[in-house]
């Protein structure tokens, strides 16, 4: 049973999981508004949200084998610990499940068509792990999107729903900030997905991939990455600037700063002196931990204008 776990990404679907019910019960659910699922209807989004991730992860370990054995030999699954029959059968259950419970929802809030976006998620994903990858920035930004679509579903589903004439001001920023935390995890995905491909450098040689270290070299590469890197910390500076301290919104200031905008800096001077996969491998567990450090930051968020204003 582990080795299905593992398979599938467990940790990374857990941290999925723990994204959206932040989300929902760490800010959403702290507005005085109606939203349009209930606990267990939200439950099951989240459970299909994880299930197609993990149909992603599954069908990428499939086509994955001739470069996993390079890159990762010691946790190679798919044709080593696990038949790649069984995989497929794993992938199709996963699939077909997490499509179901999209069917159901779109139903729920009257909405039969938002069935289409579970499906575009699996076949963006199969295409990915077949196709996309293999073109040059185009598979990380789809990898990318896909981060920030987990957000944006819980507005398509928990908040456009609930829209009417009286609250469409209040609705519409509660979904901007889905949006801005979207754009966030969308900046955070390419940066975390590059620094993964100087990681995985040896292997995709062999399977063809397009990647900017293939194609490059490590080297320079890594000089594009450290400039792209200043991105994501420069826009978290304007915009704790622009909306927390301009609000007084101290404690959350403080939060932003030494949070995400000091361990991203930390990543663009790492990465004058990153050169061995090992460097990469660091980078990239650092990114994690910085994505779930801005997961929570939405709720910190929320409880401080809870506590400064209530």
């Amino acid at each position: 049973m582990k080795k299905y776990f593992l398979l599938i990404r467990y940790q990374n679907l857990l941290l999925l999981a723990f994204m959206q019910l932040v989300v929902r019960y760490g800010f959403l659910k702290m507005q005085a508004v109606f939203l349009s699922l209930t606990h267990w209807q939200y439950g099951l989004l989240v459970l299909a949200t994880v299930l197609l991730a993990a149909a992603g992860y599954v069908i990428n370990d499939i086509f994955d084998q001739e470069a996993d054995a390079i890159n990762r030999p010691n946790k190679l699954l798919v044709g080593s610990r696990i038949s790649e029959a069984q995989a497929y059968n794993l992938y199709v259950v996963l699939n077909c499940t997490g499509v179901g419970i999209g069917f159901y929802l779109s139903n729920v809030i009257e909405r039969p068509g938002f069935v289409t976006l579970f499906i575009l998620v699996a076949a963006l994903l199969y295409f990915y792990a077949t196709t996309l990858k293999q073109i040059l920035l185009l598979g990380t930004l789809v990898v990318a999107g896909l981060l920030a679509f987990s957000i944006l579903i819980i507005g398509f589903f928990d908040v456009f729903p609930a829209t009417y004439d009286g609250n469409q001001q209040v609705m519409s920023n509660l979904f901007a900030i889905l949006v801005d935390y979207a754009v966030f995890a969308f900046i955070l995905g390419i940066f975390r997905e590059l620094v993964k491909d100087l990681e995985d450098v040896a292997g995709d040689k062999i399977q063809g991939k397009q990647t900017l270290p293939v194609l490059l070299g490590t080297a320079r590469a890594t000089q594009i990455l450290l400039v792209l890197s200043c991105i994501p910390w420069m826009l978290l500076l304007y915009y704790t600037n622009r909306y927390f301290i301009a609000f007084n919104l101290y404690p959350t200031a403080i939060y932003m700063l030494f949070g995400l905008v000091g361990p991203l800096l930390y990543c663009s001077i790492k990465l004058f002196s990153a050169k061995q996969k090992q460097d990469f491998k660091h980078l990239s567990l650092v990114l994690k931990g910085i994505t779930l450090v801005g997961i929570l930051s939405i709720a910190v968020v929320s409880f401080t204008i809870y506590y400064l204003y209530a």
